[in-house]
């Protein structure tokens, strides 16, 4: 009974806790927005310029300026750590991005699937009315056939002009009768 229901279930979310610490409230579709946009920057020649610069004046700096004005010594630890901060920022910042690209493109995927179904059965209905076109005109009269059917006929036409104008009287007789 009442310790089944306690039973942990793999398949459902677990209930949402009460925290210790309240959390600030932010919106997630901003934070990502802005986690794709600093992404994007880091995978830039400008950043890699830019970090370089910086590295570079940061190394001259602690070796070259006089000892009074070096903040980082040799080993340059704090560059170090600087470096560190920015990777263990940088790393997760491009895997959300990352993640909301894999989103969109998996709903860009599910709608070109989505299309390419109605594209073919599209062409599968139009390939079934073009067989039905083909089978009702094989039993429709073609140009070349009526062609070759007048072209029969006219010259049966001609043949019986010239046999009427052949016998000569017996064709105006006929005439003259159906005349009166």
């Amino acid at each position: 009974g009442p310790a089944g229901s306690r039973r942990v279930r793999l398949d459902q979310p677990r209930a949402e806790r009460r925290q210790l610490v309240r959390l600030p409230a932010y919106d997630p579709e901003a934070f990502g927005r802005l986690s794709e946009r600093i992404a994007r920057f880091l995978g830039t020649g400008r950043f890699i310029v830019w970090m370089t610069v910086l590295v570079t004046l940061w190394v001259l700096w602690n070796t070259v300026a006089p000892k009074a004005l070096r903040f980082d010594e040799y080993p340059f630890i704090f560059l170090t750590l600087m470096l560190s901060l920015q990777a263990s920022y940088a790393a997760p910042l491009i895997l959300l991005a990352q993640n909301r690209q894999a989103d969109r493109d998996r709903i860009n995927l599910e709608q070109d699937r989505a299309q390419n179904e109605r594209s073919i059965a599209d062409t599968e209905y139009l390939t079934r009315e073009v067989a039905a076109l083909r089978t009702n005109l094989g039993e429709v009269a073609t140009r070349d056939y009526l062609h070759t059917e007048i072209n029969g006929l006219r010259s049966d036409l001609q043949d019986l002009l010239q046999a009427l104008e052949g016998g000569g009287g017996a064709g105006g007789g006929a005439t003259a009768s159906r005349e009166r």
